[in-house]
């Protein structure tokens, strides 16, 4: 590991990573994770996740592991307490690096992962390491992991024990390769993590790629971005922190983007510095990226997964489909099976946790879309969501929830069956949208639908759609089941609010 850790990290005096009260340049980062390096080396430990805000230190460790042959473990602070046990049992952690004073270190308390079998001493100091301390965990067990496994990723998935993908380094710096050949015309030279590190998307695509270039990262905590808990969102802040930054790159979520889009169109000039404004981990829509184009963000969809590293494809400029998710990225290839299902490959995974490895190259992933004879991605939607209607047709929901969200009254929407087969949306409103305006969104919606995939209806969510509620994934994805639970048609109507007829 060490030759190829030194081939795609630069050295030199120039400004590696800026975290708002210190800096460090590439020399002096390149020192910090040979400290840290030799400690993980020395400590006997084989595998350590971190929970942690985005930080300076988080990324020392996280280079640290990878020289050190130490496996990885990022746990999102947007996991529930449930969620971080069940995904430290499930790869046998023995340490967790997390800051004393972050409220996260109370996330890990409520996780119970620790206890009398902990090792006595609590948090350690760790070389090269200035905040971020080592606190022993009681794993019960260590399951056996795809050889040369050098990270696991955990999605947020519908349960408390969400799936491992096991990553080598091997892949992980295809990916970077990858992406830094794909992005190198436009001259990035800072990039603000917006994300959370823990997210292999801001992991590799963002951080990684940025530093191979020889760009400053810069890191800010997830609150002084604007967030607050998993769902509040302040697109105000990330602005601020993009002028301050001189931010030429960043990554951002859907809802993200929609809501910097809505701050920008309230009379604000967007920042003049940015290139590349990556949008990823959910459908996004032609509209909402050509929304935010209007108010100055250079937007471009991608798509990727866990299993594949992180990112396939994407759009760029000059090679740019809106309502696509852009041609493949040189480390990736990806094509549509008989079935409509989407298989990519080119930096797969070596396995997932508790299953044995795999060397196959193709990866059925569980979406349905098309490549188009020009290599644009179209995905449509999740396989396992697709509605079959009463007229017996196919219809992936997230075709019609992406079609409702381009409205600004609309915050969140899913799509749902009725008994007779029809399609109805649960749709928690933006604030203060009033009926009329919503039903003018779905109208809108069902005039881009054919007429077998149109809403013929819709009602108001009983409560908001999100991690909070119980009605989604703590990243955000629709729990698709209580939400149909919550909002049957044999509970009383006022549950939902007025359901709405709708007409093409």
């Amino acid at each position: 590991m060490t030759a190829d850790f030194h081939e795609w990290l630069p050295r030199g005096p120039a400004l590696a990573l800026d975290d708002g009260t210190q800096t460090l340049s590439f020399d002096d980062l390149h020192a910090h994770v040979a400290s840290a390096t030799a400690w993980l080396r020395g400590s006997g430990l084989s595998r350590v996740a971190s929970l942690a805000d985005n930080s300076i230190d988080w990324l020392v460790a996280d280079l640290a592991m990878l020289g050190a042959g130490v496996v990885h473990v990022p746990l999102p602070g947007f996991f529930t307490p449930t969620q971080v046990a069940a995904a430290c049992a499930a790869a046998g952690v023995e340490g967790v690096l997390l800051d004393p004073a972050s409220p996260l270190h109370a996330l890990l308390a409520a996780a119970q992962v620790h206890g009398p079998a902990a090792r006595p001493d609590g948090a350690s100091p760790v070389a090269g390491l200035q905040q971020l301390q080592l606190q022993g965990v009681a794993a019960a067990s260590q399951p056996q992991l795809p050889a040369g496994t050098a990270k696991v990723t955990f999605t947020s998935g519908s349960t408390g024990a969400p799936k491992g993908v096991c990553l080598g380094v091997g892949g992980l710096l295809r990916v970077v390769g990858g992406v830094q050949k794909a992005t190198r015309p436009l001259g990035i030279r800072h990039h603000l993590c917006a994300l959370p590190l823990a997210v292999l998307l801001e992991n590799v695509a963002g951080a990684m790629v940025a530093l191979s270039k020889g760009a400053t990262v810069h890191l800010r905590p997830a609150a002084a971005l604007g967030w607050h808990g998993a769902a509040g969102f302040d697109a105000a802040l990330l602005d601020q922190n993009v002028r301050d930054t001189g931010t030429e790159s960043l990554i951002l979520m859907p809802q993200m983007l929609r809501a910097w889009t809505a701050h920008l169109e309230q009379g604000h000039d967007a920042p003049d510095t940015l290139r590349l404004v990556a949008v990823g981990g959910a459908a996004v829509g032609a509209q909402a990226i050509l929304a935010a184009r209007a108010a100055g963000l250079p937007a471009f969809e991608g798509y990727g997964l866990s299993e594949g590293g992180s990112v396939q494809t994407l759009n760029l400029p000059g090679a740019d489909r809106p309502g696509s998710a852009g041609r493949p990225l040189p480390h990736a290839h990806i094509h549509a099976d008989e079935d409509g299902q989407l298989h990519v490959g080119g930096t797969l995974m070596l396995g997932y946790i508790g299953q044995p490895g795999t060397a196959d190259d193709d990866l059925a992933t569980g979406d349905v879309g098309e490549v188009d004879a020009d290599g644009f991605v179209w995905v449509r939607g999740r396989r396992d969501n697709l509605i079959i209607t009463g007229l017996g047709r196919n219809v992936s929901p997230e075709w019609l929830e992406a079609l409702l969200r381009d409205s600004a009254d609309v915050s969140e929407a899913v799509v749902l069956t009725d008994r007779h087969g029809g399609l109805r949306a649960v749709i928690w409103p933006a604030v203060n949208a009033a009926d009329a305006a919503i039903d003018a969104a779905v109208a809108r919606a069902n005039q881009q639908l054919p007429d077998y995939a149109r809403l013929q209806g819709w009602g108001r969510a009983c409560r908001p759609l999100d991690a909070a509620s119980g009605l989604a994934t703590p990243g955000g994805k629709p729990l698709r089941a209580a939400i149909a639970a919550a909002h049957a048609e044999t509970q009383p109507r006022n549950r939902i609010g007025p359901l709405h007829e709708t007409h093409a």
